[in-house]
């Protein structure tokens, strides 16, 4: 009996690896053990917020980072979540500059904090170090520039599926027969946050979407039944979905 093989999907050169702190030497990670120190922060804590000064970089090694703005209406802006091995705060690191993010918390977390100068020499010594700060903070870049296509061109259903396509781009366990497990829980709020819309809106796509049998949610995470139904629903409203060298995602 043959048995299909799942086909995956290439992912976008802009979304990058998850785990940064994986990807440093042996030397590079110990260097940075050493040069900073672990700190716990309880569910909902603020690492920094808006306006605090620019002294630290932070790496997740355990729990769960949301980095977000909050527009001049008071309505929350999610940027990204960080995930165990990110790497977070490096936006002013260089200038000395006062934060313009807010960084919370939204699990009991595990954070590595190293002071911004030593941070600073230590990427200084060390090149390939440098290099993987490069790497990342230029998908950052040219994910947060999507971002803006994405909401100016794209349709809250496109919006939702480009998001959940990012996600298993950087955090997906394929299943086989085309389907991916996303082991990440995010609720409606986050994702009308992360889109830029309403929960009712992210509510009635999600919705739609567990109707035709595409996903399901839980606690666990989320479920993709079919990564190329998902892109064929988005292509209804977009000529080209499918991911390539101009492809649009949200943020990393």
């Amino acid at each position: 009996m043959h048995t299909p093989v799942a086909t995956t999907l290439p992912t976008p050169w802009f979304i990058p690896p998850s785990d940064f702190w994986g990807r440093l030497s042996d030397a590079s990670r110990a260097a940075m053990l050493n040069a900073g120190h672990r700190v716990s922060y309880a569910k909902h804590s603020t690492i920094f917020s808006t306006g605090a000064d620019a002294n630290n970089v932070y790496i997740l090694l355990e729990g769960r980072i949301k980095i977000f703005a909050l527009s001049s209406l008071g309505k929350t802006v999610i940027l990204w979540f960080c995930f165990p091995g990110e790497i977070f705060g490096l936006a002013e690191i260089t200038r000395a500059a006062r934060r313009e993010v807010t960084a919370e918390a939204c699990a009991d977390s595990s954070v590595l904090v190293i002071p911004q100068q030593i941070f600073i020499n230590l990427i200084e010594s060390q090149p390939g170090t440098a290099l993987l700060i490069m790497d990342l903070l230029s998908c950052r870049l040219r994910g947060l520039t999507d971002m803006i296509v994405n909401l100016t061109n794209d349709d809250v259903t496109t919006r939702v599926i480009k998001l959940l396509m990012r996600l298993r781009g950087r955090y997906g366990k394929p299943q086989g027969n085309d389907t991916c497990l996303i082991d990440i829980h995010l609720t409606h709020q986050e994702i009308a946050d992360m889109v830029g819309t309403t929960r009712q809106s992210a509510n009635s796509v999600i919705n739609e979407l567990k109707r035709q049998g595409l996903l399901t949610m839980n606690r666990q995470g989320i479920q993709i039944q079919s990564e190329k139904l998902l892109y064929s629903l988005a292509a209804e409203n977009q000529d080209a979905i499918l991911p390539s060298s101009n492809s649009s995602f949200l943020p990393d």
